[in-house]
């Protein structure tokens, strides 16, 4: 015969009620197998799951990061950009938290069908333009529209942002987002009715001492055709089979081929001392450490890869490679 058999909740709550004598233990047992409400807005349904949020903030995390090597390298300051959220709320809501005026640039991201928007704090806008223009790049100027020149400006800063954007979305949808108009009033950006949900990423973009906010809101129904692409699972293996795929290493050899890296071809070196060198004068002659018969050091960097012997090709200076350097030549540095 089959016995019931109470959980931990049900014993520690049975022995308190029959310490107290205010409640019998069967009245514990039915209140337990009640069956608990949970409330459900209607109006406003959860259209994205836990591990499609947690993969969207993987995403925006790995854009960060590139955008933040941007920014720093372009605007020569120390720049941090940070996730800090992920939820979905109605496009109602989420236009009515923006402040008015913003900088906002409505995107087209084809394949996908639909627009998407990216906001950014007035502050931040006029912080990259300061430092742009060679300011400290500090934040002492009132909300206000975006002048013709500073718009320009913007969308250029935002073109980069918008290729990192591509490249942190390449795992699961190889996008090319564009800006289709800028606005500063958030009234006049309905991309959506305003009952359809959406996904908010907010980053906190600091730059220097200033600090904003950066909104990414994307509506279900651009993100629709690729929902079953939103996973970690999915994600991750996309990701560990881009790294192993050949045809990133040809890019990644292509590019490291065409990069420009400068060559020295050292003649040879002197010591002379302060005095004699500020007698110099015009047709004076100084004598080489090396003889004619030598070989010449080709350094690149700060150390020497080959030695060469100089001479002419057509009517230009040139030399010739005569020999590698020797890992002993390379590491002299040290």
């Amino acid at each position: 015969m089959a016995e019931d058999v109470l959980s931990q909740s049900e014993i520690d709550k049975l022995l308190s009620s029959l310490t107290s004598g205010s409640v019998s233990a069967e009245e514990i047992k039915a209140e337990e197998e009640q069956k608990k409400v949970k409330t459900y807005d209607f109006k406003r349904p959860d259209r994205f799951s836990k591990d499609q949020i947690r993969t969207l903030y993987m995403i925006h995390e790995n854009f960060g990061r590139l955008w933040n090597t941007h920014l720093s390298t372009t605007l020569r300051t120390l720049v941090n950009v940070e996730v800090v959220s992920v939820e979905q709320f109605t496009y109602q809501e989420f236009v009515q938290s923006l402040a008015n005026p913003s900088v906002i640039s409505i995107l087209a991201v084809p394949p996908l069908k639909g627009n998407i928007i990216l906001e950014i704090d007035t502050s931040i806008a006029f912080s990259i333009i300061d430092r742009i223009f060679g300011g400290p790049g500090e934040n002492t100027v009132k909300p206000r529209n975006l002048t013709e020149i500073e718009e320009a400006v913007i969308r250029k800063s935002l073109a980069k942002a918008l290729d990192n954007l591509r490249e942190a979305w390449l795992n699961v949808v190889t996008m090319s987002p564009r800006i289709e108009m800028m606005e500063a009033n958030p009234a006049f950006t309905q991309i959506v009715p305003p009952s359809d949900m959406v996904v908010i990423i907010t980053m906190k973009v600091t730059i220097g001492e200033v600090e904003g906010f950066m909104n990414i809101c994307m509506p279900y129904l651009v993100l629709e055709p690729i929902m079953n692409k939103l996973t970690t699972t999915f994600w991750v293996a996309s990701s560990a089979a881009k790294e192993q795929h050949p045809e990133q290493v040809a890019i990644l050899e292509r590019k490291i081929t065409r990069t420009r890296v400068p060559m020295i071809v050292e003649l040879g070196n002197i010591s002379i001392s302060i005095r004699e060198f500020l007698s110099l004068n015009f047709g004076d002659v100084l004598q080489l450490d090396t003889k004619v018969e030598d070989e010449l050091p080709v350094i690149i960097g700060s150390n020497p890869k080959f030695y060469c012997r100089p001479g002419t090709f057509g009517k230009r200076a040139a030399v010739q490679i005569t020999r590698i350097a020797s890992e002993r030549d390379e590491n002299t540095d040290e």
